[in-house]
């Protein structure tokens, strides 16, 4: 089918909250049946044979002749980069393994974009700008050498495995913590905005840093009717699936997997696209899962370019920073999200909205639903807008301050998170339930959390929040004095709260700001106190009904 409307998520039983807009059609591509085998264009899979000029000319000739599927067939496929054309399918047959050279000489410096900046990077493993009706599909295993690349830190590794990782090569940061593969990998380290496209920077000046300007193993780009389907994607050096400014775009039963140390990375990072679904697939990585972006500060502000129309269902996130993410980089905002349907076992935080001053952005309508957690090491569901660039669960003897809260006048710079609606979680095993944390110029604003259950070492800590709601949320925490922090934060309703029972405090309630907190349908009794204020406080802050 040239086009398929996408199911109803269950997810509109928040219509009591808002009306859901209409969920998006996603067109998929369509190829001809002509196939084209590798071998044919003379690829060899001994393993040694560099087969870059032999796969390029395949996928060129079959989009010549106006398109069709490029086989890889099973064996072991060493090339340097692949660009995809337009109406080509590059289909891996099972026990096919497509290996990206950890040659870097084969990866020329490109202008490309980074973390929602443009940037000089190597060459992408897997490359594609402006082009239309494209797929990779089948059974095979795409292999990225990110462990060439990468630099890996200390803490994150066994003192064996550090020791194996040292006497391999490499050299080390001055402070001993960090292993870099290559000196121009270290120096890249201690250059501000190493890969940042200035007038002023020359090639040389980058080329000096070459090694440290890891690829995504693959960036499509400005690309329309896009497929992912079967493959396995694995060992990026840095981000594994980078779709950016694409337009109807399918990820279907993909694996995409890094190891967990995995410096930058992520998953799938979804960047400034538009109309796209991603399903039954599954992610194990070293940074967020399945992430939502549109560009950084005012590069992507200028871009003005949100991800929307975005359904995401029946996906599996293991190790990851983040389950589902949207941000940091959303500058060119993010709207009209659906979630539905998917299970995060062992990730940092589930699911997580993260942005910071310089920013701007505005996050807006997004769905979620049906989610399933457990062994959450960190928070269960974050809001946090005070994001610094840093893992998510403190590493052993590392020291952090918390945030100087101060309050900015509201400018272009100032992003926003809104409209969300949160309902049927259950997670099994967190440090922390729920986490918010809002700018004093621009609270975290209408949110819903309803029908949860949710076992954690500590309940809910808010701070700078407008109108929340919590309906028919079950906290199960171990730390009950209180289960509920509330600080700064206006028009909460918590309607249908369980807790333990024998609970110290039910809810704490701080600062001057905090008023219109409404406890509601909730067996307050259950608890030695049913409220505190502190820290300037008002009792009539908090209404029990």
């Amino acid at each position: 089918m040239l086009k398929r409307l996408l199911s109803v998520l269950p997810i509109l039983a928040v219509l009591a909250f808002k009306q859901a807009p209409t969920l998006p059609r996603v067109i998929t591509p369509t190829f001809k049946k002509d196939t084209i085998n590798i071998i044919t264009y003379g690829a060899k899979a001994d393993g040694i044979t560099l087969n870059t000029k032999s796969i390029n000319a395949a996928v060129t000739a079959c989009s010549k002749k106006g398109g069709g599927v490029v086989v890889v067939p099973a064996g072991l496929w060493l090339t340097g980069p692949v660009e995809l054309k337009s109406n080509v399918n590059l289909h891996l047959k099972k026990e096919a393994l497509l290996q990206f050279t950890p040659d870097f000489d084969q990866y020329e410096l490109v202008q490309s974009n980074w973390e929602g900046v443009p940037q000089w990077r190597n060459q992408s493993p897997l490359f594609a700008n402006n082009q239309t009706n494209i797929a990779i599909t089948g059974f095979g295993i795409i292999d990225g050498s990110g462990e060439a690349w990468r630099m890996v830190k200390k803490d994150k590794l066994t003192e064996t495995q550090w020791k194996k990782l040292v006497a391999s090569g490499g050299v080390l940061s001055s402070d001993k913590k960090t292993w870099y593969p290559s000196e121009k990998s270290l120096k890249g380290s201690t250059v501000k905005n190493a890969g940042y496209i200035t007038p002023e920077k020359t090639l040389e000046d980058v080329k000096a840093v070459k090694d440290f300007l890891r690829p995504n193993l693959l960036v499509f780009n400005g690309c329309k009717k896009v497929l992912l389907e079967g493959v396995t994607f694995q060992n990026s050096p840095a981000w594994c699936l980078h779709p950016l400014m694409c337009e109807d775009l399918t990820v279907r039963n993909v694996y995409a997997k890094n190891p967990w140390y995995a410096q930058n990375g992520d998953g799938i990072d979804l960047e400034s696209c538009k109309n796209v679904v991603i399903e039954n697939s599954t992610f194990d990585v070293g940074d967020d899962g399945i992430c939502i972006k549109s560009g950084r500060d005012a590069e992507g502000r200028k871009r003005g370019k949100p991800t929307e129309n975005v359904v995401v269902r029946n996906c599996t996130v293991y190790h990851a920073h983040g389950g589902f993410v949207i941000g940091s980089e959303m500058s060119g905002g993010a709207k009209n999200i659906y979630v539905d349907n998917c299970t995060f076992i062992g990730t940092d935080i589930g699911l997580r909205f993260k942005t910071t001053r310089g920013r701007g952005g505005i996050v807006e309508n997004i769905f979620v639903n049906n989610i399933v957690m457990k062994d959450i090491v960190a928070e269960a569901i974050l809001f946090d807008m005070y994001y610094a660039a840093v893992d998510p669960v403190v590493l052993a003897g590392e020291k952090r301050e918390p945030p100087k809260v101060e309050t900015l006048p509201v400018t272009e710079e100032t992003p926003q998170f809104k409209e969300i609606y949160i309902t049927n979680v259950v997670c099994n095993n967190a440090e922390k339930a729920v986490f918010v944390r809002g700018l004093p110029e621009m609270n975290v604003k209408n949110i819903v959390l309803k029908d949860m259950v949710l076992r954690a070492k500590e309940g809910l800590y808010m701070t700078e929040a407008d109108g929340f709601v919590f309906k028919n949320v079950k906290l199960y925490t171990t730390n009950t004095d209180p289960v509920l922090n509330v600080h700064n934060s206006k028009n909460i309703t918590l309607e249908g709260i369980d807790y333990s029972a024998g609970s110290n405090v039910l809810i704490n309630v701080s600062g001057e700001k905090s008023k219109g907190i409404v406890v509601t349908k909730t067996d307050t009794g259950k608890a030695s106190k049913k409220f505190t204020t502190t820290y300037g406080a008002n009792e009539a802050a908090v209404e029990m009904k």
